[in-house]
């Protein structure tokens, strides 16, 4: 079992970060296979590839206790997609490292959701973690995602070309940001 011995479920004035339902997996499929959602990723996500993800998430967090959490709106209890963090102790040249990303159907985009659950899981990260630092990243073309990282005080740190994509892939191009747990609390 997970250090904190139960799966860990965050809340913000008007969201829930919790585990995976399996309700959840059609929803999570729609917004994987929007063209739109996805236009700074290398492809839509099929049914299995988009089923196969949600369960990745739903074992990590069964497995840790957090991860990139669930996200529904307390007011409907709808799935509107996920935020959270998720452990990179290998893949990237800043790794080890734990970043903290998400992904929302558009139709909950420019609401402050992403900004408003990412806050949550950086309280998280740096309270009951007590990480050091969190890292972010996203295609450089990725500039509403950039804007959320530094509504979040991130700070641009480098950039890199991401490992999994060809040099000359249009997304290849990478930004990384970085927050400290001191300079989380500034913001605070």
């Amino acid at each position: 079992m997970n250090q904190f011995q139960q799966v860990i479920t965050l809340q913000t004035k008007r969201l829930i970060l919790r585990q995976w339902k399996d309700t959840d997996f059609e929803s999570f499929y729609q917004l994987n296979a929007d063209p739109t959602v996805m236009q700074y990723f290398p492809n839509c996500l099929n049914q299995s590839e988009s089923n196969a993800l949600a369960e990745k998430f739903q074992a990590l967090i069964h497995e840790n206790g957090w991860g990139f959490w669930a996200v529904e709106l307390k007011k409907t209890g709808e799935f509107i997609g996920f935020v959270g963090l998720h452990d990179q102790p290998t893949q990237f040249s800043f790794s080890p490292c734990v970043e903290i990303g998400w992904r929302l159907a558009k139709q909950f985009w420019h609401q402050g959701y992403a900004t408003e659950a990412a806050h949550e899981c950086l309280n998280f990260a740096f309270e009951q973690l007590a990480l050091e630092h969190v890292v972010a990243f996203t295609a450089e073309l990725n500039t509403p995602s950039q804007k959320v990282m530094q509504r979040l005080n991130m700070q641009s740190v480098s950039e890199f070309s991401h490992p999994k994509l060809e040099a000359t892939h249009p997304l290849a191009q990478h930004c990384l940001y970085k927050i400290s747990q001191q300079d989380h609390k500034k913001k605070s």
